[in-house]
């Protein structure tokens, strides 16, 4: 970890961490403070949702992985729906291949109508006007492979705007090391804590609160004060 790796606008220090680090963050929350996957994942999916508005595209599209990344980014991709924006989705593997959380926000957006197709040809075919890269997360093992790796691949000369979840898929959360095929995105929504690889990633980076209280991070030894005021984000700068 880094307890001064970003900064706020207002000049407060915020810490970076590892995945692994991370990864200790999210189980704390569901194991010692009772905090859903579905609590987090929905804090994230409306945040990530009000920046993609912000960049106020013509239409959005959605790509998503069946871990906590992408099922954040399908949660977006409801918020969108309901705001009346032209969002599609995008997934690395067919929708029966889901499970836990993801497969909920997949249903649900399911039930609503939202078109939700799988592989490259939906993304090699088009030019979209966002893309929502919610591919891989803060678990990224080595280069990316198979329909996600293949799909990054596609995002490269794509004449779009693109936002990631918590860290660019093919971005080792980590290191900032890009072993693989690698998302460029030119904002970056990351979640709770940022990571430590997001120092060398040359975009706008953003913290979103997922409603994790000060005491967990303070169970795990993590220096920690809440940079958000009234705010549910703030900027950061490395």
């Amino acid at each position: 970890m880094d307890s001064d790796a970003f900064q706020t606008p207002a000049g407060h220090s915020v810490t970076a961490v590892t995945a692994d680090e991370m990864r200790a963050v999210d189980d704390a929350a569901v194991d010692d403070f009772g905090i859903s996957l579905l609590q987090m994942m929905e804090h994230a999916g409306r945040t990530l949702a009000w920046h993609v508005r912000d960049c106020k595209p013509e239409s959005v599209t959605v790509l998503a992985g069946a871990g906590g990344n992408g099922g954040g980014g399908l949660c977006a991709a409801r918020h969108l729906a309901n705001r009346d924006v032209a969002v599609s989705v995008v997934l690395d593997r067919p929708p029966a291949d889901l499970a836990g959380a993801a497969r909920t926000q997949y249903e649900t957006l399911a039930a609503m109508g939202v078109p939700v197709k799988y592989g490259v040809a939906p993304v090699a075919d088009r030019n979209p006007g966002l893309l929502v890269d919610a591919l891989v997360g803060y678990g990224l093992d080595g280069p990316l492979h198979g329909t996600a790796g293949n799909l990054v691949e596609q995002t490269t000369g794509l004449d779009a705007t693109v936002v990631s979840l918590d860290i660019p898929s093919g971005v080792d959360a980590t290191t900032g090391n890009c072993p693989g095929p690698v998302i460029h995105p030119d904002r970056v929504v990351t979640l709770a804590l940022p990571k430590t690889g997001l120092t060398s990633i040359d975009a706008e980076c953003f913290l979103a609160d997922i409603g994790l209280p000060e005491a967990l991070y303070e169970s795990l030894d993590i220096p920690y004060a809440t940079p958000f005021g009234e705010a549910y984000w703030v900027a950061l700068s490395a």
